[in-house]
């Protein structure tokens, strides 16, 4: 699944591609991804203005004139093309009709995944794509986002004053493994498996440790939590430079894929060597809660 990065990185694209255009249509080829398309919604969206696009952990919050906001969650597999108006020429869009995409040959998968697709007044359309229909679509009234039943429980955002001092409030007495607390999305928000293992090894941390020993009896965080707190952030920035990771089926909104993979120290590297200066270990796989953490059981304690 897309993480921070990976989502940030499309952020930024259609920042560029939508902020000041208007959607003169919305064309949805089906009635659902993982939820049901509220009633109503392509009507909703279309002959407004697009004023902003932000996110939110992993979701994207499209701002539209009016003060509709149209959220979008990529799932595991979802990803916009964002389609030149000259290719638009070329391909004629007024042959598509609702139920084929013309734009198969950019998007992938023969057209056949082309799930929603916005079309705008400069002649541009971007496209969205989901083969495993695991994103979300959802729009409601800008007033309503702090209810809003996907937004309401996040956490704080890890570039938006969230420290040490934050983190350390918020693991209170949690015994459970920090490498789960990270996952959790109310403790610190778009901190994903693949960032989370990164963030324990060049802290130095076991994955296993109990949340609470990173804690002081008074309360404040010991200097492992600091250490901790700004390798999250400093990992979550390189990934961002570099447009995210190579996994599965990201790829930015032109279609380029991400490059930190190729920095990985430890994630999907089992058997291989620490690559820490000065560290002789070997990379170990364990399973937490169903999902894989990699580790140097020599240099993380």
């Amino acid at each position: 699944m897309p993480e921070l990065p990976e989502v940030e990185t499309v952020r930024c694209g259609l920042e560029q591609a939508w902020v000041g255009r208007t959607i003169e249509h919305v064309i949805l080829r089906r009635p659902n991804l993982r939820f049901a398309f509220p009633k109503g919604m392509a009507e909703q969206l279309t002959g407004q203005a697009v004023t902003g696009v932000r996110r939110r952990a992993k979701y994207l919050l499209i701002d539209l004139e009016d003060g509709t906001v149209f959220l979008s969650h990529l799932g595991m597999s979802g990803r916009y093309t964002l389609i030149t108006p000259a290719e638009v020429k070329r391909m004629n869009p007024k042959k598509a009709g609702v139920k084929a995409s013309l734009f198969g040959e950019l998007t992938g998968f023969g057209g056949r995944h082309d799930h929603m697709e916005f079309r705008f007044d400069d002649g541009s359309v971007s496209v969205y794509t989901d083969p495993r229909r695991f994103g979300i679509a959802d729009a409601f009234n800008r007033a309503e986002e702090a209810i809003q039943p996907l937004l309401e429980h996040l956490g704080p955002e890890p570039f938006d004053g969230w420290n040490a001092t934050i983190a350390a409030q918020r693991i209170g007495k949690k015994r459970s493994a920090i490498k789960i607390t990270l996952l959790d999305q109310r403790f610190v928000v778009g901190v994903g498996n693949i960032y989370a293992c990164e963030a324990l090894h060049r802290s130095g941390i076991a994955p296993t440790t109990p949340s609470n020993t990173l804690v002081r009896s008074n309360g404040k965080p010991t200097k492992k939590l600091e250490l901790l707190v700004d390798e999250v952030k400093s990992v979550l920035k390189a990934a961002i430079a570099v447009g995210g990771s190579t996994l599965n089926d990201f790829a930015a909104v032109d279609g380029t894929l991400g490059y930190f993979g190729h920095h990985f120290q430890v994630y999907d590297r089992e058997d291989g060597p620490c690559l820490k200066e000065g560290c002789n270990g070997t990379i170990e796989r364990i399973v937490q809660s169903n999902r894989s953490t990699f580790l140097c059981p020599r240099c993380q304690k």
